[in-house]
């Protein structure tokens, strides 16, 4: 079993409970050897690592400058509102299949299962059409197959070009850091190489900014390091 920081709080209020309880028919040496687990279990509780993990296990931050946030782009706007993790830029292979993880936890928003890629023609258009900006619509159709999640500090984690979200998945539901959500692919890509664009928003995704939104590639490595548990 993989403990968790809840579980060391509520085994921490366990026990605590049963001091309370016996304190009056306990010895003093027993009560003490009680309070001192309590004591290791909720600075166990309290010093449990928090924060978000990259959504490939295993994998570094990308460091190439066209897969940060805020690259440039021939259109949105010109510029990458995520991370890129392509092979070759991810410290872990990544390859079709892959699975993908909650960077933290939160309420799954967004779940697309069908996704049917563009002509040729078509994608030339579009890529043309959302140079200087994107509709929701036109986002959906670049990003390929997506899962989203909000998290309780008001970001939005999106996971992107993906080859289909976990199995069973569901707009509603409640997940954890870690938890499996999809399936690396090259959806949104006119078959390119598989990748994973994730993108965290301070709130609504394409609606206000991207984290790391105007930092110079080494200011964002710096934060980023900072920001997310790397192992």
């Amino acid at each position: 079993m993989v403990w968790k920081p809840g579980h060391y709080l509520l085994l921490a209020l366990a026990l605590y409970s049963l001091v309370v309880t016996l304190g009056f028919s306990l010895r003093g040496r027993q009560l003490a050897s009680l309070r001192q687990e309590v004591g290791i279990l909720s600075q166990k509780a309290a010093l449990a690592p928090e924060g978000y993990v990259l959504p490939l296990p295993g994998a570094c931050l990308p460091t190439r400058p066209e897969n940060l946030p805020g690259a440039p782009r021939p259109y949105r706007k010109g510029i990458s509102a995520g991370f890129v993790f392509i092979q070759g830029d991810a410290c872990v292979p990544v390859v079709r299949g892959m699975g993908v993880v909650a960077a933290f936890g939160g309420e799954v928003v967004r779940v697309e299962g069908d996704y049917k890629e563009p002509s040729a023609e078509e994608y030339q258009r579009l890529l043309e059409a959302v140079r200087n900006g994107a509709s929701p619509e036109q986002m959906d159709l670049l990003r390929g197959l997506e899962v989203w999640i909000r998290h309780p500090d008001g970001r939005t984690s999106v996971y992107a070009h993906l080859e289909g979200p976990y199995s069973g998945l569901k707009v509603g539901q409640r997940v954890y850091r870690g938890d499996p959500v999809g399936y690396v692919g090259s959806t949104g890509l006119m078959g390119g190489a598989p990748r994973l664009l994730f993108e965290i928003w301070e709130g609504e995704p394409d609606r206000g900014r991207f984290l790391f939104q105007g930092l110079s590639r080494e200011e964002l490595l710096e934060e980023a390091k900072a920001f997310f548990r790397l192992e």
